[in-house]
């Protein structure tokens, strides 16, 4: 087969694709990651042959304006993360549809749209696999004539969201409810002969690589393939002091740079957090960026600061990990049966998650609101007195384990394509 593996910009939503990209590869399959020209380096890095396609969003930006309001609609813009368990109402489903679709949706896929289409035109592929916002993909794919399905980088928020829109949609007494997702992807696959269903939202079907257990508790309406988490951090060189076995239970901390990059920095002091760690009698290991760790002073001994470790070669050498709730983050620790120490961002999927594991018992969460040097402290030396937490991650780690693994998703791939999910032209 040809297979298309499309992404907008964004590093921490491609990187859990790079595992079925080389499965791919492996079993003989052409691949290409179509994305737009700043992430098409990184591809290129992982091996991966990378076609730029149409211009870089402006997301960033977009971003930083919606995040500000508050003086014309004081509810800010639409955090569906907020909203799970539970109905929302109509009048709220409908203004996050239309925010979502305009701050998020729109500016991503606008730029790549044209060009990816064009080049699934002239490529000919027979499946495209797209990061779960990149709808564009989805567009190329049908113009083209492929199949197509979405590769889940979280908790799926969006299709519980889109699914519970239509079903109250369809409740309401007037005739047709106004759908700007629809109003918008209808117009733009109308342009290249593709007629709108619901499969360019949520695509034929999801390739998912979180645990079931930890699943949004919500209806998705859309057919899961299970695919098991393979960690890929990028290019690593193991140094000599991750070789060497730590002399005390060693705590990982990788809090992520996506809440910097995205929401200004963390809701809570990094330097609280390690002192805390060190009043234990553990080692701390934490990974921070260049200028994060320069801003940090007067830490103890037994913190060690490194610009870069590979999650998955340092997680197992942990007794805890200390983490944002990042997926892949996460999921790089409950693949080797870590339990974690839970530090969510404040928004978008990140606290439901977090909750998840809890809920799954393999973990703690500490929220922004009692995030202190304190709290971290002793909710670590719970964590780490308590077996419960280490035999409940184990539970998690078996899960994912039993998951389908990559080159066993690929070797279905063309049955399942014949039996269901057929080609669309």
């Amino acid at each position: 087969m040809r297979v298309v593996l499309a992404s907008y910009t964004e590093k921490t939503h491609f990187i859990g694709m790079v595992a079925l990209a080389w499965a791919l590869r492996a079993a003989g399959h052409e691949v290409r990651v179509a994305t737009q020209p700043a992430l098409s380096g990184f591809a290129s890095e992982a091996g991966l042959a990378s076609v730029p396609v149409g211009r870089d969003h402006r997301l960033r930006s977009g971003f930083d304006l919606v995040a500000g309001w508050g003086e014309g609609d004081a509810r800010g813009f639409f955090d569906v993360g907020d909203s799970w368990p539970g109905a929302l109402p109509w009048d709220e489903l409908r203004w996050g549809m239309r925010d979502t679709t305009a701050w998020w949706w729109k500016p991503v896929n606008e730029p790549m749209l044209e060009d990816l289409v064009s080049f699934c035109r002239s490529w000919r592929p027979d499946l495209v696999i797209w990061e779960s916002t990149t709808f564009s993909a989805a567009i190329a794919a049908e113009a083209c004539g492929a199949a197509h399905a979405r590769f889940l980088w979280s908790l799926d928020l969006f299709a519980a969201m889109r699914e519970q829109y239509l079903q109250r949609a369809a409740e309401r007494p007037e005739a047709t409810p106004d759908d700007p997702m629809r109003a918008w992807l209808e117009d733009r696959a109308a342009r290249h002969g593709v007629e709108f269903s619901e499969t360019l939202i949520r695509g034929q079907f999801t390739l998912d690589y979180l645990p079931a257990s930890l699943g949004v508790p919500a209806e998705t309406g859309t057919p899961r393939l299970p695919l098991r988490y393979v960690p890929y951090n990028g290019r690593a060189v193991i140094p000599d002091w991750l070789r060497t076995p730590p002399e005390r239970p060693r705590i990982g901390v990788s809090v992520g740079t996506s809440t910097t990059d995205w929401f200004g920095g963390h809701t809570y002091s990094l330097t609280d957090l390690l002192k805390g760690l060190s009043e234990l009698d553990v080692e701390v290991v934490a990974t921070l960026p260049d200028e994060e760790a320069a801003r940090i002073r007067g830490l103890a001994d037994n913190v060690r600061l490194v610009g870069y470790a590979p999650l998955d070669i340092l997680a197992p050498t942990c007794e805890l990990m200390v983490t944002h709730v990042g997926p892949g983050t996460l999921s790089s620790g409950l693949v080797h049966g870590v339990p974690q120490l839970l530090a969510p961002g404040p928004r978008l999927d990140a606290p439901l998650l977090a909750r998840r594991v809890e809920e799954a018992g393999a973990g703690l969460v500490v929220t922004p609101e009692e995030a202190c040097g304190e709290r971290f402290r002793e909710t670590a030396r719970r964590i780490l007195a308590d077996g419960g937490f280490t035999e409940a991650a184990g539970r998690l780690r078996a899960e994912m384990a039993a998951m389908p693994s990559p080159a066993s998703v690929v070797a279905a791939l063309p049955g399942l394509l014949e039996q269901g999910f057929s080609r669309t032209a």
